[in-house]
């Protein structure tokens, strides 16, 4: 029997912790230009997790957030401004971002927003337009 795996995250001072677990249903890079604003970077590596899997154990009151789009539920902790998670609705997933997470080994599948891309990386992986069909999208690839 394989053991259930638990991975521990928290925001940048520590008041807002959390822990994931299992396997994320994905993980990647997104290159929208919501979440490089988001992030204050050119890309942001990304790990879904059922909601179910998800749980915050400490500082929860802590926990700010901010509704752009129907899309996406952006938090952060309210102490440092440290970026925890964002819940995503129409697709039943949370995406714990993958920096906060160092227990888990980061083994991207695939690149989504791609057309918004300001960064190029060639690395071998699926350049998704938007997000698979199976997750609402087109399911168009592009070229690296």
């Amino acid at each position: 029997m394989s053991e259930i795996k638990t991975y521990h995250g928290a925001c940048f001072c520590g008041a807002v912790q959390l822990k994931v677990t299992g396997e994320p249903e994905a993980m990647g890079y997104c290159h929208c230009e919501d979440c490089r604003h988001w992030s204050a970077g050119p890309v942001n590596a990304f790990t879904l997790w059922k909601p179910e899997a998800v749980e915050v154990v400490q500082g929860a009151d802590m926990l700010g957030s901010y509704h752009r789009t129907p899309a996406s539920l952006r938090q952060w902790c309210r102490s440092c401004g440290g970026h925890v998670l964002t819940d995503h609705p129409g697709m039943g997933l949370v995406d714990v971002y993958a920096a906060i997470l160092p227990g888990l080994t980061f083994e991207p599948a695939l690149h989504v927003h791609y057309q918004e891309s300001v960064l190029h990386i060639v690395d071998g992986l699926p350049k998704m337009r938007d997000v698979p069909a199976e997750m609402g999208g087109t399911g168009e690839t592009l070229d690296e």
